[in-house]
């Protein structure tokens, strides 16, 4: 083996097993499933951004929005970003505060568990249809983060897929299971800051390479509509396709995944002072706009580098109309950088960590809140199983390893398109828990039935619009999370307003909670 990949691996190890430290000395700290699962609500204001902005943040933030920008452009880039964007923003300003403040009065520990007691659910339908949703879609999610692992390894280093897959999901699971949130979010916040410097230091790597961001611009802008926010570059006939606004409306539709994002949604419930919300905010916020940013003109920069011929193309040419390759693209500047020196492959290690950093800071969140939906939602509240402290805790963690190995079995197969599933799957949550979380914290009206109603539809719609509704082209064409979060919304509404008031105890518990916020 070369120095140069020595000094690669050498990074990446490292990085490994700081990971698995972290989980040890959180696992000191996690006396029960409360700790366990919402570390205690003793997150600071800093860690409560920056691990949220991660665990959101997966393999799509360095590998996707560079390789959608490199492979049209920066309109789809562009606009996908900017929905994000907006949807942090509004997430954290409308949602965190009154879900933190809601969560804690009730003493709700999981938003499934949160949507039982908003709504004085005896009988656990909330809970059991929120449950379902969580192990639905975040097990392949799960899957799709350590199928990525497996690959990066594989396309770098010739490792075999499964032996890496293995080894990075063993990893994941050891300091997770040691140390449950708290693990998972101080990991997270590490995982962030490697990420950050990752894109920082390959960007500015890629712009001196290309000679210059005038040389960047020159180089791209031959490439018709490329540069363009009402255009993309068209691989297969050289032209720029006009960009619609019913296309902005599809990518920007994006940013309203996260008003339902489990994962994100227990970062509001953990921090420990609310009032330093609006700090946690402004720093997810710029962290947001920056590192998408930075992701997209990565992905411009890229194709600007093909086109001087200082990178291979990474159009597939066997399939115009494919993006998949052009998502290898930080791969391909990590192995230029490595080549450049010593220094230069400890480089290309820490982008590598990067990138195993933006898979591992959601698979982990996801076998938290995926452990939590089985354990605590199913099993002690659905099936009425009693548990001890102890037996509670060991139940969680047995839970998450049995997750995980679900996971790594949808995984196997290394030609499989599990990775198709991830934008299915924050639509899922979306339409699922979006509109009943918005409208539980903001509308004292809303009922038990219209929360029922409205969850059970928008999961509906999602597999409706998908698989029957979007194959019909043309203005059916639509991400599905928009149509499936906006119809659930209004059945919640109408359904409220058609059935019983919610009881006098429910309307004093949202005065209360919703007072200080």
């Amino acid at each position: 083996m070369s120095t140069l990949k020595t000094g690669m691996i050498c990074t990446i190890v490292f990085y490994l097993l700081a990971m698995i430290v972290i989980g040890i000395r959180a696992s000191k700290k996690t006396k029960d499933v409360k700790d366990f699962y919402l570390g205690g609500r003793k997150l600071g204001p800093f860690m409560t951004a920056m691990s949220a902005e991660a665990s959101d943040m997966s393999s799509y933030l360095l590998m996707g929005i560079p390789g959608l920008a490199y492979f049209s452009g920066i309109a789809d880039a562009g606009w996908t970003a900017f929905g994000l964007i907006v949807g942090t923003y509004l997430n954290w300003l409308i949602t965190a505060r009154r879900l933190r403040d809601y969560t804690s009065q009730i003493h709700a520990i999981t938003i499934p568990d949160y949507l039982k007691k908003r709504f004085h659910d005896k009988n656990n339908i909330t809970l059991l249809i929120g449950a379902i949703t969580i192990i639905l879609f975040f097990i392949p999610y799960t899957a799709s983060g350590f199928a990525a692992c497996g690959k990066l390894f594989h396309s770098l280093f010739g490792a075999d897929y499964h032996v890496a897959m293995i080894i990075s999901a063993i990893i994941i699971i050891a300091y997770t299971c040691t140390g449950g949130f708290l693990a998972a979010s101080t990991t997270d916040l590490v995982q962030s800051i490697i990420m950050s410097i990752a894109l920082a230091g390959i960007l500015i790597y890629a712009v001196v390479s290309a000679g210059g961001i005038s040389s960047v611009i020159d180089n791209a802008g031959q490439l018709k509509g490329f540069l363009d926010m009402n255009h993309t570059h068209n691989n297969v006939t050289g032209e720029g396709d006009a960009y619609s606004i019913f296309h902005k409306i599809t990518m920007f539709c994006w940013g309203l995944g996260y008003f339902g994002m489990p994962h994100i949604l227990l970062r509001f419930m953990a921090i420990e002072e609310p009032s330093k919300l609006k700090t946690s905010r402004r720093v997810a916020s710029i962290w947001c706009l920056v590192s998408l940013s930075v992701a997209a003109f990565l992905g411009i920069v890229g194709r600007a580098l093909s086109i001087k011929g200082s990178l291979p193309d990474l159009i597939d040419k066997a399939d115009l109309t494919s993006s998949a390759k052009a998502e290898t693209l930080i791969i391909e500047l990590s192995q230029k950088i490595s080549h450049s020196g010593l220094f230069f492959a400890l480089l290309a290690g820490f982008v590598i960590a990067g990138i195993l950093a933006s898979t591992m800071s959601t698979a982990d969140s996801q076998l938290i809140a995926a452990s939590s939906a089985v354990s605590e939602n199913l099993m002690q509240d659905v099936f009425h199983i009693k548990m001890d402290k102890k037996q509670a805790m060991f139940a969680a963690r047995v839970t998450l390893v049995i997750i995980a190995m679900i996971a790594l079995f949808i995984a196997w197969n290394p030609n499989s398109s599990v990775f198709t599933i991830v934008s299915f799957a924050w639509a899922g949550f979306g339409a699922v828990f979006g509109p009943v979380i918005l409208l539980s914290l903001y509308w004292k009206r809303a009922n038990l039935f219209g929360a029922i109603s409205g969850m059970l539809v928008g999961l509906a719609t999602v597999f409706i619009w998908k698989y029957a509704v979007r194959p019909m082209g043309g203005f059916w064409d639509l991400y599905e999370l928009a149509p499936a979060f906006l119809i659930s919304l209004l059945v919640i509404v109408i359904v409220s307003l058609l059935t019983k008031q919610p009881e006098d105890e429910i309307y004093e518990e949202f005065q209360r909670a919703t007072k200080a916020s």
